[in-house]
């Protein structure tokens, strides 16, 4: 309200005398919205770094010290007691990963104690997932598990449902956060305190930090949700109201017998901050974040002087104040009935002052990264057999890997903005995850293998290995002697929905072998060597996993091509024999002319002189495009101002890698796919493979350990540069969902003043980055989360690796120089990934950014066992859980298929595809769930919300309407599904819409008993 500005001028003038004799005082902390004044919502709230500069376990407890102060186990056995004290009080909770740690530790009476707390509104939950994850270097569908997870919990031990997204402390937020984790989910309303400093400025100026944010241009108006940025950047109290034991502000001292009264000083500072937050705000309504990190470890200092502030500020009369929490400042806001600014988009790149943008976590530790990704996948499928097992019967679970990927995706984890012994924490809670969970992919494939039905199976007679290990071709499984007369059965299992058709490679030892598919048909394969480069890497990583060195190394890559059914298996048998074909190789003497490498419709040309990569062809849509590659490194800035680190990427001067003029280069030519090794540096390896089958370029990268001799951090990129004119605009994906337009040195909702041109232009990227003009389309996608840009026009650059010397002053304290010892050394660490290139015709290009993306996120799942001379094959070698004529429509993913502790089953459907993104698969889906499920009877179904704690009718019917600002707010679509069909059980799914659903097979759905 335009009068806020005017009141402030009257402090200096406006005095009441408070005096309170030293003798027991009661506080009236029981007021509310008064509506003629400035109403301060007092929010108190801790924010549990869920790992970051200590371990998850040493927050809890309180240990190593010497870090951090910080007990979460002090937090919540002081805050019950404080809030018991007085009614009024209030609280909000948002880490479940502690707050189930404390919850355990507690008496039934306790229990029942706080759930009356939680009953009567003192003690909120918001946001409640197992932690706040992170946006940009987090993929939708582990956003959606570790919110599901802690929402079960809460739902379990308490029947409520949070309202409230409260994303305070991740660096950028995502179109995805707003719209699927927001109002998908059934929130209200989402708060965060981190936006670009600049756009910060300028919607403090125009009070417009309070937004209708529509996430999704697919989703139309059922994706807003209103979203409050907080004004000062962080979520913090105002300067002067902190109340730990140790902090420094004043505090209120009432009792006029004791030396520094200061009741009025207090008052006065408590009005003038008011007065400044409600010049920046719409509306007579404000929010202060009581607390901050690891805060309230004894919450009576917090609410002693909250209710003295209370007390004292009410009487003064100038503003208005009270306990509060967003769910209430939410309402009052609703219930003004005004409108809103709309917010399109995302709130990506962050900078929170000039030449600091937060843009380099989003490569920040890419071998964590890789393996949270690698891991997301495996528990997909780990899921599905758990399902098809049977979880109850079993005794198996794939729960500890629930637990370990929930908190891998919080803002300190997959971000890699850890302390080095906390990212070796969340990677050993990783690894037993995984270890736990293959013994439940084993079991289930053993049994599925004996009989389709798995009530058939006692306990599975084949012992299946996985090799978590073979990305750097270690498997002991695959690495048997096949010359004495063994057989090594191979099973291919696929997580996705429709039938797929992909190379398979294994490490042997043997030249001289064949491949057989199920009915006993020799089927086509290929043997190549496995490179020095790639021994080296595998003798000193699995030396560094296993703590033991490998006794001998496999020599060969044997590929094949396995077809395999949707949600199921195919299996095949390897055993010595003449190989069915040979690999060729083409020495890199060659020095004129061209290279042409591949023997499908896809040809890549190479340099014979330099050994570079020229040109892209492909036969059947006619894309010949001139394209190179290379390698570059930033060095990083050791800027005593703003250094480059685990956060911040700020570049200092541009270095390409290669050998001299010519980059070495050796070629294999092969029958599935030809295969081109370069090394660029000592320190820089890739091999390119173009597949006959395949219109797509894969590109292996082996990139460490970065040299630093020199006295410089560097930062590596690669990039791609061609002639298309994409005027500097280009598209990065939003947590592997939808797409977003991307132009070099804007933005959409200010006027950037450019000050970093490389980092203040990268974004996130979880799927694919694109470019595009009028006549073609260049896509890359990736097999973790990155960051990338297009820095010049034609030109895409993706960032691979980061070492630094010097920390970037954000609180980590530690500089990003990852190492790994083993073999009586140690060296900066190497990361080894891939990503995928291909070029379209424009237009033609979304239909393999989303099919193959799915195959990227969900790769085929291999089993190995060891059989002798005589076996045969399996009682059931192939497997589909849907029916055999069926599969999935090309533009929908199973994303979840899980069963639960009570035998019902969570189900989730993923639309793939934006409004106007593809002339055919842009459309309405229909998937039947009679044949998605074969041989099983569905009894009972209900949608559910997207966490799955309520149903969807009933968030329907309890999400807050807002209304928008401007004439030009229709949305683009706003359609949904149909509500299903209960006889036929056919769902509908809409672009870019996820359906949740609970299924009952057997009884009546008892919901939400996860554990």
């Amino acid at each position: 309200m335009a009068a806020f500005g005017v009141l402030a001028v009257v402090l200096s003038v406006y005095c009441v005398c408070f005096l309170v004799e030293g003798t027991y005082m009661v506080y009236n902390t029981s007021g509310g919205v008064v509506p003629e004044k400035i109403n301060v919502h007092l929010v108190p709230h801790t924010h549990d770094d869920v790992g970051w500069l200590k371990t998850v376990d040493q927050y809890y407890v309180g240990s190593n010290n010497s870090i951090q102060v910080a007990c979460v186990q002090n937090v919540l056995d002081s805050l019950i007691p404080a809030l018991l004290a007085d009614k009024n009080r209030k609280f909000i909770y948002v880490e479940q990963a502690f707050f189930q740690r404390w919850w355990r530790q507690q008496s039934d009476g306790m229990k029942e104690t706080v759930k009356v707390l939680v009953s009567s509104g003192q003690l909120e939950f918001i946001n409640g997932g197992m932690c706040m994850h992170d946006e940009a270097a987090t993929h939708y569908i582990d956003m959606i598990d570790q919110t599901t997870l802690g929402h079960w919990y809460i739902k379990r031990d308490f029947n409520v449902t949070p309202r409230i997204g409260w994303q305070i402390d991740p660096f950028g937020h995502s179109a995805v956060q707003a719209y699927l984790l927001g109002a998908e989910v059934g929130f209200d309303a989402l708060y965060f305190a981190r936006i670009d400093y600049q756009d910060r400025a300028k919607r403090c100026a125009e009070k417009n930090l309070e937004v209708i944010w529509q996430g999704s241009k697919s989703r139309g108006s059922s994706s807003q949700i209103f979203t409050g940025a907080f004004y000062a950047g962080n979520y913090e109290p105002p300067t002067g109201f902190y109340y730990e034991v140790n902090d420094d502000s004043p505090i209120v001292q009432d009792d006029i017998e004791l030396f520094d009264y200061n009741v009025q000083e207090r008052v006065d500072a408590f009005v003038a901050a008011a007065y400044f937050q409600a010049n920046v705000t719409r509306s007579n309504h404000i929010m202060w974040t009581m607390g901050t990190d690891f805060k309230y470890q004894y919450a009576h200092t917090w609410f002693r002087n909250m209710d003295k502030l209370i007390h004292y500020v009410n009487q003064d009369g100038r503003v208005n104040t009270f306990y509060s929490t967003p769910s209430i400042y939410t309402d009052v806001k609703h219930a003004l009935n005004e409108s809103w600014p709309l917010k399109s988009d995302d709130f990506f790149p962050y900078a929170d002052r000039v030449n600091a943008y937060w843009t380099g976590y989003f490569t920040s530790r890419p071998t964590s990264k890789g393996y949270i990704r690698v891991l997301s996948g495996y528990y997909l499928a780990a899921r599905q057999l758990e399902f098809l097992l049977g979880r109850i019967k079993s005794g198996l679970t794939t729960d500890s890997l629930a637990d370990a990927l929930a908190i891998a995706q919080h803002h300190d984890a997959a971000t890699g903005t850890e302390k080095q012994h906390v990212a070796d924490d969340y990677a050993k809670r990783l690894s037993i995850g995984y270890e736990e969970s293959k013994d439940v992919v084993a079991a289930s494939l053993g049994c599925l293998t004996q009989s389709p039905l798995s009530s058939e199976c006692k306990s599975p007679v084949t012992n299946f290995n996985q090799c978590p290990l073979l990305n750097i071709s270690y498997c002991p499984a695959t690495e048997v002697d096949l010359s004495v007369g063994k057989k090594l059965a191979v099973l291919v299992y696929n997580p996705l929905g429709w039938k797929r058709t992909s190379v398979v490679r294994i490490p042997v030892i043997n030249e001289n072998l064949s491949v057989s598919d199920s009915t006993g048909k020799l089927i086509l394969s290929q043997l190549l060597p496995i490179v020095n480069a790639s021994v080296s890497t595998r003798k000193f990583y699995v030396s560094a996993y296993t703590g033991e060195s490998p006794s001998s190394a496999p020599k060969y890559w044997l590929a094949f091509t396995a077809v395999v059914p949707p949600l199921g298996f195919s299996t095949y048998v390897i055993s010595s024999g003449q190989s069915s074909a040979t690999t060729e190789l083409i020495p890199n003497t060659v020095d004129t002319g061209s290279i042409e490498v591949g023997s499908g419709n896809l040809k890549l040309i190479y340099s014979g002189k330099n050994g570079k990569l020229m040109k892209y062809r492909n036969s059947r849509n006619s894309v010949n495009v001139s394209l190179e590659q290379s390698y570059t490194y930033y060095v990083g800035s050791t800027d005593e101002l703003q250094a480059s680190g685990a956060y911040v990427f700020r570049p200092n001067g541009t270095h390409t890698i290669q050998f001299e003029e010519k980059i070495p280069l050796t070629v294999y030519r092969g029958t599935l796919y030809d295969e081109v090794h370069q090394t660029f540096s000592s320190w820089v390896y890739q091999t390119t493979r173009v597949y006959k089958e395949k219109e797509h370029t894969e590109i292996e990268f082996t990139v460490g350990p970065i040299p630093i001799d020199d006295g410089n951090g560097k930062e590596i990129v690669t990039q791609l540069k061609t002639m298309i004119g994409n005027n500097k605009t280009f598209y990065t994906d939003s947590n592997g969902r939808d797409f977003l337009e991307r132009i070099r040195d804007y933005r959409a909702d200010w006027d950037l003043q450019v000050d970093q041109p490389i980092a203040g232009n990268y974004y996130p990227i979880n799927l694919g980055i694109y470019i595009k003009d009028k006549n073609t389309e260049m896509s890359v996608l990736v097999d973790r989360s990155v960051g990338g840009s297009s820095i010049i026009d034609g030109e895409i650059e993706i960032m691979l690796h980061r070492r630094l010397l010097h920390d970037d002053g954000r609180g980590v304290d530690e500089a990003l120089n990852e190492t790994v010892c083993a073999l009586d050394t140690c060296m900066g660490l190497t990361v080894q990934g891939k990503y995928y290139l291909r070029f379209d015709p424009l237009g033609e290009g979304s239909k393999w950014r989303r099919s193959f993306g799915q195959e990227i996120y969900s790769p085929f799942l291999l089993a190995f066992s060891e059989q002798d001379d005589k076996w045969t094959n399996f009682p059931t070698p192939t497997f589909s859980a849907m029916d055999p004529s069926y599969s999935l429509p090309d533009n929908v993913a199973v994303i979840t298929l899980q069963e639960l502790q009570d035998g019902a089953v969570l189900l989730r459907l993923a639309h793939l595809y934006e409004v106007g993104e593809d002339n055919d698969l842009s459309s309405l889906a229909t998937v039947e769930l009679n044949r998605f499920f074969q041989n099983r009877k569905i009894n009972k179904i209900k949608e559910m919300s997207l966490s799955a704690n309520q149903e969807r009718a009933e968030m329907e019917r309890k999400r807050l309407p807002w209304k928008v600002e401007g004439s030009n707010t229709e949305p683009l679509s706003d359609l949904r599904g149909g509500p299903i069909d209960h006889v036929k059980l056919v769902v509908e799914l809409a672009p870019m819409e996820v359906r949740t659903f609970i299924l009952d097979f057997n009884s009546d759905i008892v919901p939400y008993n996860m554990r």
